[in-house]
């Protein structure tokens, strides 16, 4: 039998829930097409940050960056693989070159003057906008309560500068996402992204300088947004997209059972080229044949939608029955 890919995310009619997530392949139109003819239902564009904004913006009045103590802590405008410009471009030619949605991609961590660009890029024809929020407080004095109160004023900022569809790509370390989650939705938030990696640095024990690397995430990375959408599915109606982790295609079904709507992935590209998801997508209709699944929706969330099924219960028997798993081994 034949199966239905198509599924629903920001409300964009997608032909999949595999989307490419902001990485350096969504920096050009060109890179994009070749993401569109191996199956990507959708394109997070590569991230503009705040920084990079506010930086293009006092070059240009003729000041130099921002710095803390005489050390420059953001890099010069050259140093950005993409320019302010050139950014907005980069939308406008991806829209005349494909024909799924293109996702913008604003990064930044307190209100700013760089909010304003969102608008911008809405003009530029960005059928959505993904806001990633990349805060790491760390000052003593600051609550969980007012780190959470950031994030609302940053999201709401950009909810009243754009009327294109809104999600925020969180990382997971708050005290009670739920409420996080229910409050986002209230101010307007159409979808989230779980989760944000929160990148950690190294040091070289040569130069004894930190040394930013970054490691391409694995399958292992699933666990943490798994047990979130599952557990979110029938709390909030806003899109739920999973990022990190998803490597197999039994990674996507996974994600899919837990609730996800789209499976945003990066590394598995960026290791084995946008000719992945041609693959992905084969094997995930072959398992859903094998199941007789006619659709997506025939099988998004049904581990949350038994009878019973209770989100706190969920979460603790998981707990107690991986712990007992591992002794009985």
């Amino acid at each position: 039998m034949g199966v239905d890919l198509t599924t629903t995310y920001l409300g964009l009619k997608l032909r999949n829930p595999l989307i490419v997530a902001a990485c350096p392949l969504t920096r050009e139109s060109q890179r994009i097409m070749e993401l569109e003819q191996a199956g990507a239902a959708a394109a997070v564009m590569y991230s503009l940050f705040a920084e990079q904004v506010e930086s293009d913006a006092l070059s240009q009045i003729g000041h130099g960056t921002t710095e803390t103590g005489g050390v420059s802590v953001a890099p010069l405008p050259q140093d950005y693989v993409v320019g302010v410009d050139d950014y907005l471009r980069n939308i406008e030619l991806a829209k005349q070159s494909v024909s799924i949605p293109i996702i913008a991609s604003l990064n930044g961590s307190d209100v700013g003057d760089w909010i304003n660009f969102a608008s911008l890029m809405e003009q530029a024809g960005a059928d959505a906008l993904e806001l990633n929020i990349y805060f790491v407080p760390t000052d003593p004095d600051i609550t969980g309560s007012q780190v959470e109160e950031q994030y609302y004023q940053i999201v709401a900022a950009v909810r009243d500068q754009i009327k294109i569809p809104l999600t925020v790509k969180l990382g997971p370390y708050f005290s009670s996402l739920p409420n996080l989650a229910k409050r986002l939705a209230e101010i307007g938030v159409d979808g989230l992204v779980l989760f944000n990696r929160f990148l950690q640095p190294d040091i070289d024990v040569d130069t004894l300088d930190v040394a930013p690397r970054l490691t391409l995430s694995s399958s292992g990375a699933l666990r943490l947004p798994l047990r979130w959408i599952a557990i979110l599915r029938e709390q909030v109606s806003m899109s739920l997209a999973a990022s990190s982790g998803a490597h197999t295609t039994r990674d996507v079904a996974k994600l899919i059972l837990a609730g996800a709507d789209v499976v945003s992935m990066a590394s598995v590209l960026l290791e084995n080229g946008p000719h992945h998801l041609t693959t992905l997508l084969e094997e995930l209709a072959a398992w859903m044949e094998a199941r007789e699944f006619a659709s997506i929706e025939d099988f998004r969330g049904i581990v949350m939608r038994r009878p019973g099924a209770d989100p706190t219960a969920f979460e603790r028997a998981n707990y107690i029955k991986t712990i007992i798993s591992y002794d009985k081994k």
